[in-house]
């Protein structure tokens, strides 16, 4: 009897709480099309040029470690279009978009509303801020997408979703979001959201960064020794800004021990730290940094949210981050025309004291 309960709220609940996804690029555009085939009233918002009017056309079609489908949902090409109230809103844009998106959301929230970002970064700092801890729910994507065109989206690559409450209470909607992110992939729930939020960003720090800078792929940066040199000092220095800001960072993918490869200063400890990089860049060698993608399109990366974030927690502590400021400072050259993007990069002598 219990279970038909269950089964009947779950039904009525397809219906009646409104859902809406803001952004419709890898992340996005799966998620929700997976989310709409399984017959839950979700809407999406995208600004590109013509791709609303696309979705609600042709729809999106998706395939790769999915099944494959074409889907139309109902779109707008802006946050203003949204003409309804949601009980539910995902971020899955570009995290540089997150300040002014926080004001446009605020009119379609209601009092119990929850707000879930699928963004890179660390966005719950700043959504807990504006719309209180306890409304808020921290979600790591550990599967990737890429976008052939807008609106043919492949996920191409298995994993799962690790979401886990901000506040000291869990929002109205935390199992139904569960119930919701399980139509593209596994769930996990987790105590210490931070900590697993800090781990994809320690590696997006590196991977994301680095691949930016050099304009290489994952599995020819990761070939030179002193580029596995910088990646591990990067490692090095985010995890000592972890601990002193009290944060327990969580295995990435449940594989990569970060305090392992930050505190491995032996000769044994560094071949195995070496072997175990150079093992991530063949398993991921095609790998293209999603900020080296936005940089060749003449948009900015999001690097202030990436290592940005570590030398800001850095900077209130009185610690050091001399590698990741370095990073940064190449990166804003880059987009401000003053450097190209290229390995030779990270030939400058402030890297030189990798080359051992």
């Amino acid at each position: 009897m219990k279970q038909q309960q269950s089964k009947t709220q779950s039904a009525m609940k397809k219906g009646e709480t409104k859902i809406l996804m803001i952004g419709a690029g890898g992340i996005g555009g799966i998620t929700a099309g997976n989310i709409a085939r399984a017959g839950y009233d979700i809407e999406i918002v995208d600004c590109y040029p013509g791709y609303a009017e696309k979705i609600n056309t042709t729809g999106l079609q998706i395939f790769g470690k999915t099944e494959k489908a074409t889907i139309r949902i109902p779109a707008r090409s802006g946050i203003e279009k949204v003409a309804e109230k949601k009980d539910i809103i995902f971020l899955a844009t570009k995290v540089n978009s997150l300040i002014h998106i926080t004001e446009e959301i605020r009119p379609l929230l209601k009092e119990d509303s929850v707000i879930v970002s699928l963004q890179n970064g660390i966005c719950e700092d700043t959504l807990s801020k504006e719309f209180g801890a306890n409304r808020v729910i921290g979600c790591v994507v550990g599967w990737g997408a890429t976008v052939h065109e807008p609106g043919v989206l492949e996920k191409t690559s298995k994993g799962e979703f690790v979401i886990g409450s901000i506040g000291k209470e869990s929002p109205k909607y935390f199992q139904f979001i569960k119930e919701l992110l399980s139509t593209t992939a596994q769930v996990k729930v987790t105590s210490n959201i931070l900590g697993h939020l800090y781990a994809k960003l320690i590696i997006n720090s590196c991977i994301t960064t680095m691949g930016a800078i050099c304009g290489l792929t994952l599995g020819e940066m990761l070939k030179s020794k002193k580029n596995r040199n910088i990646f591990l000092g990067i490692i090095h220095e985010a995890v000592q800004v972890g601990s002193a800001n009290e944060i327990v960072i969580e295995k990435y993918a449940g594989a990569l021990d970060f305090y392992k490869l930050a505190n491995g200063f032996s000769r044994w400890s560094q071949l195995k730290n070496h072997l175990l990089i150079r093992m991530v860049g063949l398993k991921y060698r095609r790998l293209k940094s999603s900020s080296l993608q936005s940089l060749q399109t003449g948009r900015k990366s999001e690097v202030d949210y990436l290592n940005g974030y570590v030398i800001k927690k850095a900077h209130q502590l009185n610690i050091s981050a001399q590698i990741n400021e370095t990073l940064v400072g190449l990166i804003k050259d880059i987009e401000q025309g003053k450097r190209k993007i290229s390995d030779k990069n990270f030939e400058i002598p402030f890297f030189n004291q990798f080359s051992y």
